[in-house]
C-alpha cells in the first residue's frame, strides 16, 4: 500500500470512504454528504489530500489545510477516514505519519486536531503514540448520530 496525493480519478472511492464516516456520525463534524460535484470541490480547496491505495482501490485518505489564519495561519488541521472494511488494519496510522511529513514539507510549524471524539479511544491511543499532546477536554463538544453530546480532546504537535 501506498500513501499518495490523491488524483481525479480518486474522487469518487474518496467520496465514498468520506460520506461512510459522516454517515456514522460519531468522528466528523460535517452532517451533509458530498455529491460527486461536491466532494470534487470539497478536496481541491484543501491544501493537500492524501490516499492510502493500493492496486487502484482506496483504502483511506487525508484532508490537510490551515486551521487559522494571519498569525496563526502555521498551524494546520486534518482530517482522516478509512473506509469500515479497512479498519484495524493500521492504515489510519500510515495516513498519520504521512500527514505530518506533508504539513512539514507545506511550511507548517504545528499539526492541531481540533475535535477527536473522547470515546474514539483508538485515535487518542494512536496520537499519543506518535507524539501528540492532548490540550485537554471540551465537555459536550460533539453532538453525536443519536444526539447526546461527547467531549472532544483537542491533540497537536509541533513539527
Amino acid at each position: 500500500m501506498i500513501i499518495k496525493e490523491y488524483t481525479q480519478s480518486d474522487i469518487n472511492q474518496m467520496i465514498a470512504i468520506w460520506n461512510e464516516v459522516v454517515e456514522e456520525g460519531i468522528a466528523f463534524p460535517q452532517e451533509e454528504l458530498l455529491t460527486e460535484k461536491t466532494g470534487a470541490e470539497f478536496f481541491a480547496l484543501q491544501t493537500y489530500c492524501g490516499v492510502a491505495e493500493e492496486a487502484g482501490k482506496i483504502y483511506g485518505l487525508y484532508i490537510l489545510h490551515p486551521n487559522n489564519i494571519g498569525r496563526c495561519g502555521h498551524i494546520s488541521n486534518a482530517s482522516f477516514a478509512v473506509s469500515s472494511e479497512s479498519r484495524g488494519k493500521h492504515i489510519g496510522e500510515q495516513l498519520v505519519k504521512h500527514c505530518i511529513q506533508t504539513a512539514k514539507e507545506k511550511g507548517f510549524g504545528i499539526l492541531q486536531f481540533n475535535a477527536v471524539v473522547e470515546s474514539n479511544i483508538h485515535a487518542q491511543h494512536l496520537y499519543e503514540r506518535l507524539g501528540f499532546t492532548r490540550l485537554g477536554v471540551i465537555a459536550n463538544g460533539f453532538r453525536m448520530k443519536d444526539g447526546h453530546f461527547e467531549n472532544i480532546c483537542p491533540y497537536y504537535i509541533e513539527l
